[in-house]
Order: C-alpha cells, then structure tokens, then sequence
C-alpha cells in the first residue's frame, strides 16, 4: 500500500525545493537586454552576491552548473602550469582538482579522510615544505555532499597565515553559502563560488564567483583564461557582456526573488534555521545508530554540516530504504555517491526546507528502517523533536 499521495518531499542535496514565488516569477515574458527591468534585476543581483558573499569583491554570474564556476576561477587567475593543492575531504574538492588538470595545472592532493574535515595542521605542514611558493592556489569545499563534512575554512586561513604562504585561497560554497556562516573578507578568501540549486532556492543553471583584490591582481597575468569565463570582458560597459551574450533572464528573475525571500528572513534567521534543523537531523540519527547497524559518515561532530547528513550502512539495503520512502511514503532522500556510494543515504536540510518537511522526511526514515527491519535506536524522531522543543 502506498501513503504517497500528497504533496512529495525532495530531500536531496540538490537540486533542492524551489519556492512558488520564485518559480512564479519566472512565468513572465522575455525584456530588453539592453536597457530596463533586466539592467536592474543585474545590479540587485550582483549586490546581493555582495551580501550572501559578505565580500567588497567583483561578483560575475554564469550561465553554468558549478562545475562551470570552478572553471571560472581558475582560468581568470592562473597560469598554464601552476600548480594547484587540492585539500581532500569528499568527491568535490577532488572533482574541481580533476576539472583544473584538464585546463592544464599541476594538480596536487592533499589526502584526507572522507570521515573528517580538512586538517589545518595538516595544510600548514604541507605550505611550510612548499619554501619556493610552487603552490599557486590552494581548493577546498566548505561543505561536501558526497561526505557530509563541514570545513572550517576560517581555521584554513590561519593555517595559510601561519604559514607566510602566498597561494591564492579558492573555496566552493556551492552545498553551503546561504545555509552557514560564509564570510569571505573577513576569513580572508581570494575567490569563491556557488551554485544556484541547493541553499539559494533556484532551478539549475546559475553560478557565481566572487573574486577578492588579490585574485583580480592574479587575473592581469593569467594565461589560461577563455572568452566566456573572462572577468575581463564581463567587467565591459554593455550590459549584455556580463553574461557574455544574452543574460540567462528567466533564472535572474528567479534569482532575484529567491534573494528577496532571503534577505527578507534574515541572512543570520537563514544560518539559524539551518543549524536547528540540522542537529534535529543529527540528533535523529544518533539514536538509529544505537541500534548498530547505521551510524554516521562524519566522526568528528564539529564536522558534521548544517545542510546534509550522511548515513552510512553497515548492514541492511540502503536502496530498498530510499526506495521505501520514495515510493510508500513520498519522500525522496539522496543516495551516496563517489567512494560511499550504494552504502548510505544522504538527507538534505538546506534552502527552502522547514521543520514539518524535516521531522516527516524523519517519520519516513524512521517508518522504513522499522519495516525493513533495519537494526536501529528507536526514538529518532522524537529526539529530534525534543531537541527542537527546547532549543526554540
């Protein structure tokens, strides 16, 4: 029998739910490139980079997935041959490393474990052997979906400080920005980027970078760069050449709104309901793992990210699970991925989420893992409750 027949939750890291009014604001006809409303809806956008950034930096928009984004910042800020630290701790730190060797940068990793964050002893030992400033820039992920970690990049500064290293400093925010604290000037970030799909609200096919004084001097020398990404151009006077060519205008639309809807509950609201619904999530799963048969990805608990969780099996199908709450109960939760995938499940709590959606994707875990027979704690959703409860 199935209990699906309702409005579905989409719990996955991504893409993640879109509000109605910013799919609504969508629905309109096509403008003026040149002149007008979409001029306007440009510098709301790139101001409000600005804030979510919290950087003083230039912000350009692609018409491109993230994956387009890492190629953005590099190409605008290296030369062919440098040689890049890729600070490991899940599959997408590692995949922005894999899109840097195709452009022709010697890539390397720093190995880290997919259980904890990036250690920041661990970097600064690694830029203290580099005396010759061979490293150009150095890659990290704030928070990884593949892992579920939570990178402290602040603590990586100060490790790249201790160090006196010069490296260009390259953070992806893509699972994070709009759900964590992220501040970009403050903790010393040359240039970083996102995503339109997960914490900002909107349909695939926006990035965003934003880029620090110190990678706009690296941008005059570097060599790598191509006509589409190039800050140069986009920085021209014509409105059409910040998007190289026609602006994607339906997504701005929806970006604008989502923008709206953020900064009208409050950057800091937004960090807040995140972090609540994120150790709800956590505390759920600490009492699953009781049972000994489920159990979390992240060892460490200040590693453990506000916008997904990562569940790992060490018995039980993880498959019949999500297949159990897709198609009895209508809730669909993500599966792993890259060196964990088939063995757990991954369930996102960020962007356009609240604590209904949370505590029944929660009951539908909870309900599956009982039917199945999965070995676990019972009382997950009801710590998570409690949690909530006294917390507010």
């Amino acid at each position: 029998m199935s209990l699906r027949n309702g409005k579905e939750f989409l719990m996955i890291p991504g893409p993640t739910n879109v509000p109605d009014e910013v799919l609504r604001a969508m629905h309109r006809p096509a403008v003026d490139i040149y002149e007008g409303p979409l001029v306007e809806t440009t510098e709301f956008c790139m101001d409000g980079l600005k804030r979510l950034f919290r950087t003083e930096g230039k912000t350009y928009i692609y018409a491109a997935n993230g994956h387009g984004a890492w190629d953005a910042a590099l190409c605008n800020t290296l030369k062919r041959g440098d040689r890049i630290l890729v600070l490991e701790s899940g599959r997408f730190a590692i995949g922005w490393g894999e899109a840097a060797s195709v452009t022709g940068l010697d890539v390397e990793v720093l190995p880290g474990n997919w259980e904890k964050g990036v250690e920041p002893d661990r970097l600064e030992e690694r830029l203290r052997q580099d005396a010759a400033h061979e490293i150009a820039a150095i890659l990290v992920v704030q928070v990884d979906t593949a892992s579920g970690v939570w990178n402290d990049v602040a603590a990586l500064r100060k490790a790249i400080d201790a160090a006196n290293h010069p490296a260009l400093f390259m953070v992806d925010t893509i699972a994070s920005l709009g759900c964590v604290p992220f501040e970009m000037d403050a903790w010393g970030v040359d240039v970083a980027l996102t995503g339109s799909q997960k914490g900002l609200m909107c349909p695939p096919g926006l990035s965003f970078v934003a880029a620090g004084p110190k990678a706009d001097k690296a941008h005059e020398t570097a060599d790598l760069r191509t006509n589409y990404t190039d800050w140069t151009f986009r920085q021209g006077a014509e409105h059409y050449q910040k998007y190289c060519g026609t602006p994607p205008e339906h997504l701005l639309f929806a970006f604008r709104k989502a923008l709206e809807l953020l900064f009208e509950e409050g950057l800091e609201n937004v960090w807040r309901r995140h972090a609540l619904l994120g150790e709800a999530t956590r505390r759920a799963i600490a009492e699953w793992s009781k049972g000994g048969a489920v159990q979390f990805n992240i060892t460490d608990p200040a590693a453990r990210a506000d916008s997904v969780s990562v569940m790992r099996f060490s018995e039980g199908d993880a498959a019949a699970l999500r297949a159990f709450t897709r198609e009895v109960c209508g809730v669909t939760v993500g599966g792993t991925i890259g060196a964990l995938s088939g063995k757990g499940i991954r369930i996102a709590h960020m962007g356009h989420v609240n604590a209904v959606m949370l505590l029944g994707t929660l009951s539908a875990i909870e309900l599956g893992l009982a039917r199945l027979n999965i070995r676990h704690g019972k009382g997950g959703v009801q710590a998570a409750m409690d949690y909530l409860a006294e917390a507010l």
